[in-house]
C-alpha cells in the first residue's frame, strides 16, 4: 500500500490595506457632483461681462450729432416784434466769439437763416443779400446770416460766394429757437429786422429764398420813407 502525501498546508490569505479596508465601499467611489441648472440673467445682466448698464436715451430737442458730451444749451425766451435781442455769445466764421446783443449797438441789423451752408435755395438768398448789402448799408443796416453750420462751413462758403457780410453760427438753434425758427431741429429759411438799440420791428418766417433780399430791402427803405 502507497504511503500517503502529507497534505498541502493552507495558504495564509493577502493581508489588504487596513486603510482601504476600514473604509466603507460606498466611500471608495466619489459622486460626481449634480449639475444645476444655469441661472437665469435678466437684460441688465446680459447687457455685457462687467459692463455698466446702458444710459437712457435723453431727447434734448437738438441735433446731438452737433453735443456728443451731452451738455444742453441754454433756452432763450421767445422774440416776436416788440422784442429785443437778447445777450447770448455765438461764433462768427472766423470762430471768434460775437454777443449778438452788441450788433445793434450803432445801427439796425438783418439777420437771415439758412438751413444749410453752400446749398442751392441758401446760395441763392445769400447771393441776393450780397448784392444787395450797400442799398442795406447805405441806410444804415448791416447784414448778418445765422444758421447752424460749424464756422469752418460757413467760412469756406463765404470765401467762395465772395458774401461781404458776417455769418453767426449757432450749431445747438439756441437764437434759431428764440427766434421761433428752429422747429423739429431744423432751420426754417427766415428774415429778422431789428432797429437801432435791438427792438425787432419785423419777421418773415418762412421766405423763399429769392424774396428774402427783396423783401428786407423793401421794408428797411419804408422806414426812411415814413420818417420824412
Amino acid at each position: 500500500m502507497a504511503p500517503r502525501k502529507p497534505a498541502a498546508e493552507p495558504t495564509a490569505p493577502t493581508r489588504r490595506s487596513s486603510r482601504i479596508s476600514a473604509q466603507p465601499k460606498e466611500e471608495l467611489v466619489k459622486e460626481k457632483p449634480e449639475k444645476k441648472a444655469p441661472k437665469k440673467r435678466n437684460a441688465d445682466e446680459t447687457a455685457g461681462a462687467g459692463d455698466a448698464p446702458k444710459p437712457k436715451k435723453v431727447h434734448s430737442g437738438f441735433s446731438s450729432a452737433s453735443n456728443p458730451e451731452l451738455t444742453f444749451p441754454p433756452e432763450l425766451p421767445n422774440i416776436d416784434v416788440g422784442d429785443t435781442l437778447p445777450s447770448v455769445v455765438l461764433k462768427n466764421e472766423q470762430g471768434e466769439d460775437v454777443d449778438v446783443a452788441t450788433l445793434t449797438a450803432e445801427k439796425g441789423i438783418i439777420v437771415f437763416l439758412v438751413p444749410k451752408a453752400d446749398t442751392p435755395g441758401c446760395t441763392n438768398q445769400a447771393c441776393g443779400f450780397r448784392d444787395s448789402y450797400p442799398d442795406f448799408t447805405s441806410v444804415g443796416f448791416d447784414v448778418y446770416c445765422l444758421s447752424a453750420d460749424s464756422p469752418t462751413a460757413q467760412n469756406k462758403w463765404k470765401t467762395k460766394k465772395e458774401l461781404p457780410y458776417p455769418l453767426i453760427s449757432d450749431p445747438k438753434r439756441v437764437l434759431i429757437r428764440a427766434l421761433g425758427a428752429g422747429e423739429g431741429g431744423k432751420t426754417q429759411r427766415s428774415h429778422f429786422i431789428f432797429e437801432k438799440g435791438g427792438k425787432l420791428i419785423d419777421k418773415r418766417i418762412p421766405v423763399k429764398p429769392v424774396d428774402s433780399p427783396k423783401d428786407a430791402l423793401a421794408f428797411v427803405k419804408g422806414l426812411g420813407d415814413a420818417s420824412s
